[in-house]
């Protein structure tokens, strides 16, 4: 499983011209499947998202969470976090977790996140949407399950 998380002090997700999403400050996460994920994978993402301490404190030094600094999430599915590149210019997206087994875990990291935070908007998964966000910082980082004692 990969999260792309991205700190904003504002993001949205628009499918067909009509806002499914919104937040401010908090995270607008990328999530992203594989075959290999599982709820227990997708419990120790959503644990590491939640209690990650990537907001400013009064000294403007990153120990706060999203939890401390009382912040909103917003979650939008994305496949092409697993394109393969090695070969030729198009990307391969055979990594990427089947549409069943994604859609599943996507909606469980929302279910679950709505259990420890109050604003949690989201996108629609397999939809074409327009992702609109005001990066703050920029804070980008990128969470890879492959790489977490799980």
């Amino acid at each position: 499983m990969r999260f792309v998380i991205q700190r904003v002090t504002k993001a949205s997700c628009t499918v067909d011209n009509t806002v499914t999403g919104q937040i401010k400050n908090g995270l607008c996460v990328f999530i992203g499947v594989s075959n290999d994920d599982t709820t227990q994978i997708a419990d120790k993402m959503i644990s590491k998202l939640i209690n990650m301490r990537i907001f400013a404190d009064s000294e403007g030094k990153t120990n706060l969470s999203l939890k401390d600094v009382d912040g909103q999430l917003l979650l939008i599915s994305q496949f092409t976090l697993y394109a393969n590149c090695r070969k030729g210019n198009r990307p391969s997206f055979t990594d990427a977790g089947n549409p069943e087994l994604a859609n599943q875990l996507y909606e469980y990291c929302i279910e679950q996140t709505k259990k420890e935070i109050d604003v949690v908007q989201t996108g629609i998964f397999g939809a074409d949407m327009q992702i609109e966000l005001n990066n703050d910082g920029p804070f980008t980082i990128v969470l890879d399950s492959n790489d977490l004692a799980i």
